[in-house]
């Protein structure tokens, strides 16, 4: 038994051919005429031929066995049957409900893009987790890992033909090849807020109220979840204090941002490893360990830029009506480099999961592309670990399928009839289920059942022939005679 096996590039950042197999724990089955394969890039250099054209097909042996190929979907992903799709819709529906309130219009990027537009930034996690390869153009290009730079290259792209402030929300899928665990995949989609052109702390402050709003139309409450808010520049303003240059800072903060993931002895060893002294690691360590803002002024020796943005946050919390919700955690920094400003993330306070979601202001992420200095501030929200959440609170909603009719023709030959039938109902906008072949009706009050159809229409030939169907409502068992013109 021989099986199927292609030679191709692994999505990495070290390019190296791997093999793939076509597996299967199921017994082979046997072609029951010729069937021709198709070969590309590999055999059409070899040929002479170009890159993507179709060669010469090798013909497989009639007698010859070939095995199916793996079920499951590629680790770290996922397939979405319906009962999975219905979920993944009713929470994309409340991501784009709460973005419709807040007056922001949807956008949206490809998921194939430019690999420099994610590698611009040294020693960031990201970097060594795209999905990335060189297409047939000679091209470097990457599965996108998140949203924010594609958003920032329209921009550019669009210039000064859109008005500032830009308020946009995108939903897309996302790729990082990273360790699995709760929460985490190597795709996920996710939900992204930005607002362009405020540089005023209002814009943060709506963003988090964006996002209480969707957590409450969910049923989440601020004891199950609450955001840890900070200011990069605390970290700026501590780093300049013992004589760290700048340049040092966005390699900092991505050390900084592990405190919750790795043992403290690492983090020193690692700040260490930047050239920070020792006594200025202690000194840092422990203002990152302020909880409050009022020490935090103490350590800081007075009011500075990040106690002011810090301070107008937390008053227009409670004007938003979230107060209860946000905490100052000076130990928040966000492990992306481009954050220049406030930050914050939302936690689960029983501690199970990884962050909700994470966002901040990024003022200079445009210019790092070329584009003008325009201020700038968004979050991102992924679909996974929402979703655990809700599964740990027992809040899933229960999602059926729901058809209103189900149309049945009673005999062979009215199956046109019943065609006709469902037609109409659709043109009037009602969805409807038409059973496609002759069934008996203990079959078809068993699928009413399973798609939770609201009326049973029967056509049958004596209904018919006076123009009439039968209709059952199922909830209540009542039926009567009803003609086609008069079928709402």
């Amino acid at each position: 038994m021989r099986a199927i096996q292609f030679v191709t590039t692994r999505l990495s950042s070290c390019l190296r051919p791997i093999r793939f197999e076509f597996i299967s724990s199921s017994s082979p089955r046997l072609f029951s005429n010729p069937r021709r394969l198709i070969c590309t890039a590999a055999a059409a250099k070899s040929n002479g031929g170009r890159s993507g054209s179709i060669v010469a097909p090798s013909v497989v042996n009639e007698e010859e066995e070939v095995q199916k190929i793996d079920v499951n979907p590629p680790k770290g992903t996922r397939d979405f049957a319906p009962e999975d799709m219905r979920l993944r819709n009713w929470l994309f529906n409340h991501f784009k409900e709460v973005s419709r309130l807040f007056g922001y219009e949807e956008v949206d990027y490809p998921v194939l893009e430019t690999e420099a537009l994610f590698i611009r930034k040294a020693g960031e996690e990201i970097r060594d987790q795209l999905y990335c390869f060189e297409d047939r153009g000679n091209r470097r290009v990457a599965l996108r890992p998140e949203l924010t730079p594609s958003l920032a290259r329209l921009v550019i792209q669009k210039g000064k033909s859109v008005s500032l402030p830009l308020k946009w929300f995108a939903i897309g899928q996302c790729w990082r090849y990273e360790r699995m665990t709760r929460g985490r995949r190597r795709e996920h989609y996710q939900w992204n807020m930005d607002i362009i052109g405020v540089p005023q702390v209002t814009a943060e402050a709506e963003l988090i109220s964006s996002i209480v709003t969707f957590f409450k139309r969910i049923g989440i409450t601020s004891s199950d979840v609450g955001f840890k808010v900070s200011s990069r520049k605390v970290l700026q303003e501590m780093l300049r204090k013992y004589g760290v240059p700048d340049t040092l800072f966005g390699r900092v903060c991505i050390i900084i941002d592990k405190i919750e993931k790795i043992p403290i002895d690492e983090i020193k060893k690692e700040l260490g490893s930047t050239g920070i002294s020792e006594d200025a690691i202690e000194q840092l360590l422990q203002v990152l360990s302020v909880k409050s803002l009022d020490d935090l002024e103490v350590v800081l020796d007075g009011a500075g830029e990040a106690i002011a943005d810090l301070k107008q946050l937390f008053s227009l919390a409670e004007k938003f009506g979230y107060s209860e919700w946000i905490q100052f955690d000076a130990s928040v920094v966000r492990g992306l480099s481009y954050y220049t400003g406030i930050v914050f993330e939302g936690f689960d306070r029983k501690g199970n999961l990884r962050a909700i979601c994470g966002g901040g202001r990024y003022d200079r992420l445009l210019p790092t592309y070329g584009g003008d200095d325009i201020p700038a501030c968004g979050f991102g929200f992924g679909d996974a670990v929402i979703i655990e959440l809700l599964k740990e609170k027992n809040l899933l909603p229960e999602l059926g399928q729901e058809v209103e009719n189900i149309v049945c023709a009673l005999e062979k030959d009215l199956q046109g009839a019943a065609a006709t039938v469902a037609t109409a109902l659709r043109s009037k906008g009602q969805t409807v289920d038409l059973v496609l072949e002759s069934k008996p009706l203990k079959w078809v009050f068993k699928r009413a059942a399973r798609i939770n159809a609201r009326r049973l229409i029967l056509v049958g030939k004596t209904e018919w022939e006076d123009g009439s169907v039968s209709v059952k409502i199922l909830s209540s068992g009542e039926q009567f005679q009803v003609k086609l013109n008069d079928l709402e």
